[in-house]
């Protein structure tokens, strides 16, 4: 079954994760995303290379380039931005992760292929965007969150900023924005027939992200300003956070509508706290003392059965609960595994492997994992045929390290 992007062809330039998370997803729709990345050297390429011919367990797992094709190509050298511009004029798409002028220089900037292919959609992602003042600084996720005031929201407030995973300002915040920037540019073409450029800053997604919390809705409004410690989210709420068990594992309670909150307490036998339950103010205010003494109530009964058994009290009362998991335990979870989210897949030099599935579901045109991620120049050859370059000419490019 075709996906929903069948028939778009995307070309990638990307040396970090993010970037190639985003096309990746794009392929997994069922678009042709051709990775485009330097000869290798033996140096440390990013997050987002591909493996080499011999790394068949990392192929095997490499989820964000799965579903691709692999050309290397020297973009410093004439013949390879000659390359590159062959392609263009043959693609839909193009994800690019560099610095702002990096392109420019390599004969790939958005005003030159936009002139070889008016229909290009041109998606950039890159730290500050491509201007202002920060433009040409360098900067990464943990940066990103610090900028955006994300970092200072998370921790103990008498502590140091705990710092998160690089799923937010990364991945939630570039990838997911440059996704989307990419299908809305489509959607455009289809009604105005030219490509344009899709502006994506880690910077900016991440202010979004932060802005759709109460945090800095109640800050424009009221003033009020957010910090550690305080809030809803901090976690210092009896309602809403984490509590340990006997088995010393973890599970979370997140009950910010009274009504769950009753349904909490009701089935912990503990009514009495039914009146520290989420009120108006409670998303940017700090726990008072009530929640302190509540927290320590329950922090006692938690340690009296295993999470399991807590778990399965809860969400039988009807109530936001959660077992802390670990990455095994996520991936052998029933629903994760009903959902696909756990993939086996038959690998031909590796065996069975597990791969994260598809998060979008469509029931119509579903995407899919059509095919492992490919070693590094899997498919040079083949796209430079496709190209028309004679077998004598692709040779001669390789000795010369074009491609």
């Amino acid at each position: 079954m075709a996906g929903p992007l069948d028939g778009v062809r995307v070309l990638e330039l990307t040396r970090v994760g993010p970037g190639a998370f985003c096309t990746m997803m794009l392929a997994d729709m069922g678009a042709d995303v051709l990775k485009i990345e330097p000869p290798p050297t033996g140096a440390l390429r990013g997050s987002g290379a591909s493996p080499g011919p011999d790394e068949a367990r990392t192929l095997a797992t490499s989820f964000t380039n799965r579903n691709k094709r692999s050309l290397t190509l020297n973009l410093k050298s004439p013949e390879g931005q000659e390359i590159l511009h062959g392609l263009v004029r043959e693609h839909d798409v193009l994800v690019e992760g560099f610095r702002p002028g990096v392109m420019e220089r390599l004969g790939g900037g958005y005003e030159r292929l936009s002139e070889l292919n008016p229909r290009l959609v041109y998606c950039a992602l890159s730290g500050f965007g491509q201007d202002g003042p920060y433009r040409d600084r360098p900067a990464h996720d943990l940066n990103f969150l610090a900028l955006a005031g994300v970092l200072d929201l998370i921790g103990e407030p008498d502590g140091d900023p705990a710092i998160p995973l690089n799923i937010i300002a990364d991945y939630a915040g570039a990838s997911m924005h440059g996704f989307a920037g990419v299908l809305l540019a489509l959607y455009a073409r289809e009604r105005t027939g030219r490509g344009q450029l899709v502006d994506v800053s880690y910077l900016d997604t991440t202010i979004s992200l932060l802005a759709a919390t109460p945090n800095v809705r109640d800050y424009f409004s009221d003033g009020e300003v957010p910090g550690r410690g305080k809030g809803v989210f901090a976690g210092r709420h009896a309602f809403y956070g984490t509590y340990r068990t006997r088995d010393g594992k973890s599970i979370t309670v997140g009950c910010t509508e009274p009504w769950l909150w009753n349904n909490f307490c009701d089935a912990v036998g503990r009514p009495h706290l039914k009146d520290c339950g989420m009120k108006m103010g409670d998303f940017s205010r700090p726990a008072g003392e009530a929640h302190a003494a509540a927290r320590e109530e329950l922090e006692a009964l938690f340690l009296t059965r295993d999470r399991a058994e807590w778990y399965e009290l809860l969400v039988g009362a009807d109530v936001c609960a959660g077992p802390v998991y670990t990455v095994p335990e996520v991936f052998d979870d029933p629903q994760v595994r009903h959902r696909q989210m756990a993939l086996d897949l038959d690998h031909p030099e590796a065996g069975t492997v597990t791969q994260a599935g598809v998060a979008i579901k469509l029931s119509e045109t579903p995407g899919g994992v059509r095919s492992f991620a490919p070693h590094i120049g899997q498919h040079t050859a083949e796209v430079l045929d496709a190209l028309g370059y004679p077998e004598a000419g692709i040779a001669r490019l390789r000795e010369q390290r074009v491609v």
